[in-house]
């Protein structure tokens, strides 16, 4: 049946259905929610995500051959901490790398300005014009700006080149921390069921089993998040990164079990 809106008139079924719709993402005010921001949010979902599918995958490798328990810990914590250091450190140089980019783009860029005042300003005027201004309003735009030359310097950075003026608050060396110690954190889920089953079981099977659910539960919960930063759809972030650590975990499982019992790789 039809319901009755407060103008007297009713509201259809599909009416109501995209109200719903519209009032989704928003806040108490109608405003649609912001993303989480952050590079520290970023760094963490990232290097979690990569860890526990990589800790995964090694232990789906080693559980193909039928190595033993000791041999997964030893070996994955041993993997993980290896990795976990070439990704922080790779953050680190890759930060520290675009940091110095933009200084040096800016360096440029403050030359071109202070020496080629007229043509940059010109071309700043054709850019705007571009974009749908009038030639009054982008003349007057482009007026201002030249009045103050460290706004200039930052939109024609932004304009010609698609970089942001370096943030001197930017620490690389956090950054590289920060993923080194989201990757060792994320990266035990999986190997945390070899050693919590110690005290039930000396099954390698079954503790293989738990860490299949661990790693599951992690990339979950990962794939969550992830969501909440993007502001997506919990369900299918969650099962898009749940069948990321399938497929992987799938790959090295298959790969382990190949070399042992068709290639002949035994011990």
């Amino acid at each position: 049946m039809a319901e009755s809106n407060s103008n007297g008139g009713f509201k259809a079924p599909l009416l109501r259905s995209l109200d719903g719709e519209l009032e989704k993402g928003k806040g108490k005010n109608g405003r649609p929610k912001e993303p989480w921001k952050g590079e520290v949010v970023k760094s963490i979902v990232y290097a979690g995500l990569d860890a526990i599918v990589t800790s995964f995958s090694l232990i789906s490798s080693i559980s193909a051959g039928h190595l033993s328990s000791v041999d997964v810990l030893v070996l994955g914590f041993a993997n993980l901490v290896a990795d976990g250091i070439s990704m922080g450190f790779g953050d680190y140089v890759s930060s520290s790398t675009e940091k110095d980019v933009a200084a040096k783009e800016r360096t440029v860029t403050e030359w071109d300005v202070i020496n080629q005042h007229r043509p940059q300003k010109e071309e700043l005027l054709r850019h705007y014009q571009q974009l749908g201004m009038n030639d009054t309003d982008a003349n007057t735009v482009v007026n201002i700006f030249a009045k103050y030359r460290d706004i200039m310097i930052d939109e024609k950075m932004a304009i010609q080149k698609g970089l942001l003026p370096p943030d001197q608050a930017d620490k690389p060396w956090k950054s590289g921390l920060i993923t080194f110690t989201a990757f060792i954190v994320f990266g035990c889920a999986p190997l945390l069921a070899f050693i919590v089953l110690i005290p039930f079981t000396k099954n390698d099977t079954y503790k293989f089993i738990g860490a299949c659910v661990f790693s599951a539960v992690a990339l979950a919960l990962l794939g969550i998040a992830k969501a909440k930063i993007a502001s997506q759809n919990y369900a299918l972030s969650a099962g898009i990164t749940l069948f990321n650590g399938l497929i992987a975990g799938a790959a090295a499982y298959g790969i382990g079990w190949t070399l042992r019992n068709v290639a002949g790789l035994e011990e």
